[in-house]
């Protein structure tokens, strides 16, 4: 069941459900949790601390010594030549090329044979049995804002570890020299195979020029294009004045009348031998004028005289002849026009002829002039190529022979010295990884251990069911923990149930306060005895009338606690051997009455189920204000279980780093399955320094009277 609110008919008091296993697992796997188990058992990682310091120092004390040897290399000046950039390297690249070239295991194979080409005495390689390993390790470095190299053999040997630095420098310098080398002679016969081919279309394409010039005169094709140019100029000028004529001649055409200027509207008559316009004729003019004039005279004179007088007919016949005239001469301008016509074509054709002849003897001579030039252009491009390769034979040959190496030697190998890094490295490992595991430990055990640490805990656990957290106090074992008096100097300790004793008088969980209160826990030894009677006492001494029940019938001892006699209670009021006020006892504290467990007899779980229960609980809700039933816990006995259902309330105790999470859970799962009303948890024994427990810590408000005055 989760965190949850659940109610009851009667008389309607809440009841808080346990939580699910979610819960307990988020809350054992959180920091707090580890943190509170760190400070429970530190001595566990301290302990794995020591025990790998130890194992580490032992460890390091078998280690055999080694030697390291450092040497230094920088990227040397170089001699700028004119095709310098024939060689090149990647400089974004190229200082981490080389650190990778040094470390790369070719290279230390080189190195390893140059010293055994050598004489061993000279190169300070171990021989015997009992010679130490021979092994280097060589780690490369860019020193900061530099281009230097910095290098540092490592190894068991130290007059082998400097020669095999030492070796290792001189193979990356004999083999850069070798790879340039045999870049350069492979660039270099690549470069004369291709200057034998560029000088192959050299020869070829001169010989092309020359074959040209032979069978073509130069200077003859120039005249040629010059002169068959500006004739084609010419007959282009003719031809664009014949086009205008014939466009001219079809507007006459068009129109059916001779051609009339813009300006003057005079008509244009055509001279067919010449082939050019005339003037116009005069002739034409008057008669056409004549014409006009007369047939604005007839109609003048029509205004007077009749249709058919003789004057009238006379303009008539005049008119009649005139336009006979004009058509005849109308006839003849037609006539002349078209032979105009044919003329203009005729002469039109002819200059298209001959500007088609003289394009193609001018395309012709062009073409042969381009071709005489795309020749020398290409023995001008054969001839670049060829002098470019040349240069870049010549200038390979120059820095052939120039020995340019990229690094050279700064510095050489150093003498060796020990190198305890490795020891202390050791030690340092075996300490962490002790420390590691003690810390796992401790998480581990924080992991199982579910045990209540804090109100938070019990919070996370049980929903905000706590209604009283009460502290841990210091007392004798021997003489136990005395209850609460008047004036008690325990004032935090105190001021704790006087707030418990609060929330039981202003509880507003229903309309009737509840007034029998059953305590129990879910296991013993979790301090219900006596949180039942200081209760009672804090209780009483606020002026309630307060009847405290010892319901441990099996184990009870509220009695010795108090300092009274257990010759007959509970047990003889259930079995009906006595009456309430034969087994009711009362020691110092006004207002507390007392009943204990009485003398066992039979099996106490049965007198809880019997009738006389409901009877008596009745009766003491009359006579008190407030009655506290101290019972067995839930899970060592069935009592607990039978008596919750019946009273007003249950106040159930959690004991902090004792009280288990599942334990309680499931103890709180038995009321909730009786239909037990849970009036809260009370959180016993908190550490007065957890963050929770800050409350009543100001002594100076607890004084008694006459301190205070």
């Amino acid at each position: 069941m989760g965190n949850e609110l659940i109610t009851t008919s009667d008389p309607g008091y809440p009841m808080t459900a346990p939580a699910d296993d979610s819960s307990l697992r988020n809350r054992s796997g959180g920091v707090a949790r580890f943190l509170v188990c760190l400070k429970t058992f530190w001595w566990i990682p301290l302990v794995a601390l020591a025990l790998g310091l130890a194992a580490g120092i032992k460890y390091a004390s078998h280690l055999q010594p080694v030697f390291v040897s450092q040497a230094s290399m920088w990227e040397t000046m170089k001699l700028r030549l004119p095709e310098e950039s024939l060689y090149s390297d990647n400089m974004d690249t190229f200082l981490g090329t080389q650190i990778e070239l040094l470390q790369s295991e070719k290279l230390q194979e080189m190195a390893r044979d140059q010293m055994k080409s050598q004489k061993n005495g000279d190169a300070g390689i171990p021989t015997g049995k009992d010679a130490p390993p021979s092994k280097v390790v060589v780690r490369v470095n860019l020193a900061p804002k530099s281009s230097i190299l910095n290098l540092q053999a490592t190894g068991f040997d130290p007059v082998f570890t400097r020669n095999y630095l030492d070796a290792l420098m001189d193979a990356f310098l004999s083999y850069e020299r070798e790879m340039r080398n045999q870049i350069s002679g492979v660039t270099l016969a690549s470069i004369n195979d291709q200057m034998q081919s560029a000088e192959q279309d050299l020869k070829s394409e001169q010989d092309a020029l020359m074959a040209f010039e032979q069978s073509n005169n130069m200077a003859i094709l120039q005249e040629q294009g010059s002169v068959a140019g500006t004739y084609l100029e010419k007959l282009q000028t003719q031809l664009s004045d014949l086009t205008l004529e014939a466009k001219l001649l079809e507007a006459a055409g068009t129109n059916d009348q001779p051609v009339a200027t813009e300006t003057t509207n005079a008509v244009i008559p055509w001279d067919l031998a010449g082939g050019t316009a005339q003037g116009p004729d005069r002739q034409d003019l008057n008669s056409a004028a004549n014409l006009e004039q007369m047939k604005m005279e007839r109609a003048e004179q029509v205004k007077h005289l009749a249709a058919h007088s003789p004057k009238i007919e006379e303009l008539d016949d005049e008119i009649r002849r005139a336009e006979e005239f004009q058509e005849i001469n109308q006839r003849q301008n037609t006539s002349r026009l078209v032979a105009r016509r044919q003329a203009n074509q005729i002469r039109m054709d002819y200059v298209q002829t001959s500007i088609k002849e003289w394009q193609d003897k001018v395309t012709e001579a062009n073409g042969r002039l381009a071709k005489a030039e795309q020749l020398k252009l290409n023995i001008q491009r054969s001839q670049s190529v060829f002098d470019h390769l040349a240069a870049m034979a010549q200038s390979l040959g120059i820095s052939r022979s120039i020995d340019q190496e990229s690094l050279a030697i700064l510095e050489p190998a150093s003498v060796p010295l020990p190198f305890n890094q490795g020891r202390v490295k050791s030690i340092e490992v075996a300490a962490l990884g002790g420390l590691a595991t003690g810390m796992l430990l401790v998480f581990l055990i924080g992991l199982r251990d579910d045990r209540f640490k804090s109100v938070s805990d019990v919070n996370m656990v049980l929903g905000d069911a706590v209604v009283g957290m009460l502290p841990r106090v210091k007392f004798n074992k021997t003489r136990g923990l005395p209850l609460l008096a008047p004036n008690d100097s325990r004032y935090a300790y105190a001021e704790s149930y006087r707030s418990l004793r609060s929330a039981l008088h202003f509880f507003d969980g229903g309309e009737v306060r509840p007034k029998v209160l059953l305590i129990t826990s879910a296991t013993p030894n979790e301090g219900k005895s006596t949180v039942s009677a200081n209760l009672a006492h804090t209780l009483a001494m606020s002026g309630s009338r307060v009847l405290l029940v010892d319901g441990d019938l099996r184990k009870g001892h509220l009695h010795h606690l108090l300092g009274l006699q257990n010759e007959a209670g509970l047990t003889e009021l259930l079995s009906g051997t006595r009456e309430p006020e034969q087994v009711i006892q009362t020691n110092s504290i006004p207002n507390l009455k007392f009943i204990s467990r009485g003398i066992i007899n039979g099996n106490p779980g049965d007198l809880m189920l019997s009738t006389r229960v409901d009877g008596l609980l009745d009766r003491w809700r009359r006579e008190f204000d407030y009655v506290l039933i101290d019972s067995s816990p839930m899970l060592a006995a069935a009592d607990a279980s039978c008596l919750a259902p019946r009273v007003d309330g249950t106040l159930f105790l959690v004991r902090s780093h004792f009280s288990s999470a599942r334990v309680t859970r499931e103890a709180l799962e038995v009321l909730v399955r009786r239909h037990a009303k849970l009036f809260g948890v009370v959180f016993n024994m908190a550490e007065p320094s957890g963050r929770s427990s800050y409350n009543y810590k100001y002594a100076d408000y607890y004084y008694p009277p006459a301190k205070r005055a």
